[in-house]
């Protein structure tokens, strides 16, 4: 049972005054009011190796879709930290529930950078087993996976698996009826579930001001009777500490976690945006200073923890994995358009035989005319 004061209020739900942080931009650890265990040296070295690769994954992404190896891509740059320790806080057995944005986190997870491009590709299918990596597919519509994360979380734990399943967001998210029905359900059915709302400033071109006046989007939490928090989502070391507290927490039926991270979308919405047309350059230019990477190392490297030839081999590796990356996403990727009508119905529908036949007729009228 929630720990009520004598006025009825509900104080262990309500998130701290101001966003959870352990290591100042400049990476230097501040004397903070949290009392979350802190991450092992080891962990935060491992952070720091798995927030550089995804970087050097992310950039090669991003200039795949200028070479129209992709059709899109939603940047993370600069929110690795809320990224990695997404994945990090997870068991195996645990699910992630990610969006479009997340491809960094579902790289953690395991997945095959190459592999988890086939959706921005243009493959037909999401380009991994879910059910392998226990990863969801990456979610377009805002806030949808939001009730798929409490439903499943709500399944498992009938079931009597200690499964958490932790779902991304981002702003724009809390403002979608999806947002209330999956934190509804399951502060209702005490899922296990953590939602982190990863709030980078923008739902593409609608600023934060625009879609909320509540002292923060944490405090959200508080009206669904859900623990909640909000944390730096630029400094690895407490993004860590929060959201291992909160899967602890769920995992041990305590109910769901609403954990909200501060950070920035660096980068544009996708490669199809202007973000000069809605933002200053110089408020860019301050939250390139809050770097989570450059931030981690400084503390790592201070306390003995990261060298310069640690340093040379994590980029030496990531350099590596964005080389493999690039010249598989320039080979040629085999594609069957059968594919998109295959696996929708067991047994196709006449629309289905239809379209497929309409596919058909336009692929062979094509290729008569160039063979002409």
């Amino acid at each position: 049972m929630p720990l009520v004061d004598h006025t009825g209020e509900y104080r262990e739900f309500l998130p701290a005054d101001s966003a959870v942080q352990y290591l100042t931009p400049s990476g230097e650890a501040v004397d903070s009011k949290a009392n979350y265990p802190l991450p092992s040296a080891d962990r935060l070295v491992e952070m720091y190796r798995k927030m550089v690769l995804g970087r050097a994954f992310d950039l090669q992404a991003t200039a795949l879709t200028k070479e129209r190896r992709l059709a899109v891509y939603p940047s993370s740059r600069g929110q690795e930290a809320c990224e990695i320790a997404a994945a990090m806080c997870l068991e195996v057995t645990d699910w992630m529930f990610p969006t479009y944005r997340d491809t960094v986190a579902i790289g953690a997870r395991g997945v095959e950078p190459v592999a988890l491009l086939g959706l921005l590709a243009g493959d037909w299918h999401c380009g991994y087993n879910p059910a392998v990596y226990r990863t969801a597919p990456q979610c377009t519509p805002l806030a949808t996976q939001l009730p798929h994360a409490a439903g499943l979380a709500y399944a498992e734990r009938r079931r009597g698996h200690p499964t958490v399943a932790l779902a991304l967001c981002g702003d724009g998210a809390t403002s979608e009826g999806d947002f209330h029905e999956g934190l509804n359900f399951a502060a209702v059915f005490h899922a296990p579930v953590v939602f982190l709302v990863q709030n980078n400033g923008f739902a593409i071109s609608v600023p934060l001001a625009r879609q909320s006046v509540a002292p923060s989007l944490a405090h959200k939490g508080v009206g669904y009777g859900i623990r909640s928090e909000q944390v730096d989502g630029n400094d690895p070391m407490a993004m860590l500490a929060v959201l291992d507290a909160a899967v602890e927490y769920a995992r041990a039926g305590r109910g769901p976690v609403l954990v909200e991270a501060h950070t920035y979308r660096l980068e544009a919405h996708t490669n199809a945006d202007d973000a000069t047309r809605y933002r200053e350059s110089a408020e860019v230019e301050r939250w390139l200073s809050r770097d989570p990477i450059a931030r981690l190392e400084t503390y790592l490297r201070a306390h003995g923890l990261l060298d310069d030839a640690a340093v040379d081999r994590v980029r030496e590796e990531a350099d590596k994995t964005a080389a493999a990356v690039r010249a598989a996403m320039h080979s040629e990727r085999p594609a069957d358009p059968d594919d998109i009508f295959r696996h929708v119905f067991a047994t196709a529908t006449p629309q289905l035989r239809e379209q497929q036949a309409q596919v058909a007729a336009e692929l062979a009228a094509e290729s008569e005319e160039v063979s002409r």
